[in-house]
């Protein structure tokens, strides 16, 4: 699999991460199996997928165990990627980003992984209580430790426009992650910013418009979460099927059954496209290759917990999109949620 450079760090990942969170959190319990999930993380390295993107959170704290039952074996094969900064409640999520919190929280990840270091270690969401800068020259100080190899923020703030494929825009709820870039920019005053994970995909596109260029034009790699939205660019979801109440995409604006419905043209035109390229290329793959077709710092980290799903989404890694395809694309209608 190709190789790809996390900011200025020279650390090489693949082309195509895994994400681990749905294997303990987030999506439907009754669906986990960690066995599974061990066969999913070992074909992910076996494949060249070694970037592994989990959280203290997701669980809380079982992410990062599993991963690091993994890592007992392979961490020579693994490219480590972890969070800190949230905190799971018996019905709440809170940020805490105290210096003091976030050296303790980095030490209990690194036991959790069983490794002596993390290679990217990321602020899951900055703290509204705490200086910002505060909670990064802590994570600094970890990168002096030696506990940590390079530093990187997650960005899911919104703004006030929609952008479309390759440059168009138009109003909308969605952000062009602004407050982010002005985020980022204090932070570089601090320690070098590795690497921004945010959400990009083909029906979630607002990254390209000032994120993904801030990162371009300063070497800093950009991770991109959701990929495949949720599941729903793989065309593998039926609407109306509903989710179990412990699945986030039943209280997900894009996922009840009439929105399920209305946004299926964006599955079909990932279709079409696949179609050109072979018999057994799929929507999901197509929609991958988009996003390496963004740039060479963009790396997908699509998260799954099933072994097959892995082996679909490291192929995209070698499926080259032409400019027929990426016009196609282009022209998708927008995504819509239940509110637009």
């Amino acid at each position: 699999m190709e190789r790809r450079t996390i900011g200025a760090t020279a650390l090489e990942v693949g082309a195509i991460g895994l994400g681990c969170m749905p294997m303990s959190w987030a999506y439907t319990a009754s669906q986990r199996n960690g066995e599974s999930s061990l066969r999913a993380l070992h074909t992910a390295l076996d494949l060249g997928a070694s970037l592994l993107d989990t959280a203290d959170m997701y669980g809380p704290f079982t992410n990062e165990r599993l991963v690091g039952r993994v890592l007992r074996e392979r961490r020579g094969d693994a490219f480590v990627a972890t969070k800190c900064g949230l905190l799971v409640g018996e019905n709440h999520i809170v940020a805490n980003g105290r210096p003091g919190y976030v050296k303790r929280a980095c030490d209990a990840s690194l036991r959790r992984l069983g490794t002596d270091v993390i290679d990217l270690y990321q602020l899951h969401r900055a703290d509204p209580e705490v200086p910002v800068e505060e909670t990064w020259g802590a994570m600094a100080e970890l990168v002096a430790a030696g506990k940590v190899r390079a530093l990187g923020l997650c960005a899911f703030q919104k703004g006030t426009m929609r952008v479309h494929r390759r440059g168009a825009v138009t109003p909308g709820r969605h952000g062009t992650h602004h407050a982010t870039i002005r985020q980022l920019e204090r932070l570089q005053q601090i320690f070098p910013v590795a690497a921004v994970q945010a959400e990009l995909s083909v029906w979630s596109p607002d990254a390209l418009d000032a994120l993904v260029p801030w990162c371009a034009a300063r070497g800093v790699g950009f991770l991109a979460a959701m990929p495949l939205g949720n599941g729903f660019l793989g065309g593998t979801l039926t609407p109306g099927q509903g989710f179990e109440p412990d699945d986030v995409r039943a209280r997900h604006p894009r996922f009840t059954a009439e929105m399920m419905a209305a946004n299926q043209p964006i599955v079909a035109g990932l279709r079409r496209v696949a179609r050109r390229h072979g018999e057994r290329v799929t929507a999901a793959q197509v929609a991958l290759a988009w996003l390496l077709g963004q740039g060479g710092h963009v790396v997908p980290v699509p998260g799954t917990k099933r072994e097959r799903w892995v082996v679909e989404n490291c192929a995209a890694a070698g499926l080259a999109l032409d400019d027929a395809d990426f016009a196609e694309i282009a022209a998708l209608p927008a995504a819509l949620d239940s509110w637009d």
